[in-house]
């Protein structure tokens, strides 16, 4: 197994990911109907993103124009230094890189890979990324209420049902300390993302996300990612260990 240092995350990455994005309307509900025994897709398997052409969205960012900012959120993105990207500088002030975690749906733009664990009521992704594991629960539980968590949560509070063969992910619960990007766009604590995912075929995986924000974006974000079942893969240790950040 390897292990990694967050500071190995600034380099430069010419990785691309197919991703189709619009911004529309989402119509989505927050109540989740309960995972009938054996009646769910099977998304099990180590999965990895899908090369594309499609160079609207490089490996630091949601799109090569600019994402439909409020004047709050456009404050916000000036103040923050990223790594990557068209501001990318050598002094960042990314949460990433004191090892804090890096929210929803941040952690997607990470190369690394992930793994989908399925149990009854509850699916869990064990993302390679400082071995985060996310819990989505199917069962039919309602998001936590903030005086039952005690505070809002740097990944969120993911509720899952079954739609045919699409998983439908609603995220809430998010505090506002973690960044969208790698290219520093902001989101508050009102984020709201739905993500509908599907196993295309026995190799294939779609993400389809919807970011929704108003008090950071005027329009809902829309992005599609591709994934590819490793099915020779395995999980490795990922550690994030907080080393200085290189000088100027």
């Amino acid at each position: 197994m390897s292990t990694y240092s967050c500071p190995s995350l600034g380099a430069v990455l010419l990785t691309f990911i197919s991703v189709s994005l619009l911004c529309g309307q989402s119509n989505t509900s927050n109540s989740a109907a309960p995972q009938a025994p054996g009646s769910a897709p099977d998304f099990s398997g180590v999965w990895t993103r899908r090369g594309g052409t499609d160079t609207r969205y490089m490996i630091y960012g949601f799109s090569g124009d600019e994402l439909p900012m409020t004047p709050w959120a456009l404050d916000r993105y000036r103040a923050n230094k990223p790594s990557f990207g068209p501001r990318m500088v050598t002094d960042t002030n990314d949460p990433t890189y004191d090892c804090y975690l890096p929210g929803i749906p941040r952690i997607y733009v990470h190369p690394a890979a992930f793994e989908f664990i399925q149990t009854p009521g509850r699916v869990i992704q064990y993302f390679e990324y400082d071995g985060f594991v996310r819990q989505i629960w199917t069962d039919g539980r309602p998001h936590l209420k903030i005086e039952d968590s005690g505070e809002l949560l740097w990944m969120g509070d993911s509720i899952g049902r079954w739609e045919g063969d699409t998983l439908v992910v609603d995220t809430t619960n998010f505090n506002d300390k973690t960044w969208l990007d790698r290219a520093g766009h902001p989101h508050s604590d009102e984020l709201h993302l739905t993500e509908r995912i599907r196993r295309v075929d026995r190799n294939s995986l779609q993400i389809d996300m919807t970011i929704e924000d108003p008090k950071a974006y005027t329009k809902p974000i829309k992005a599609l990612i591709n994934y590819q079942l490793r099915a020779d893969w395995h999980i490795l240790e990922h550690a994030c260990t907080d080393f200085p950040r290189p000088t100027p």
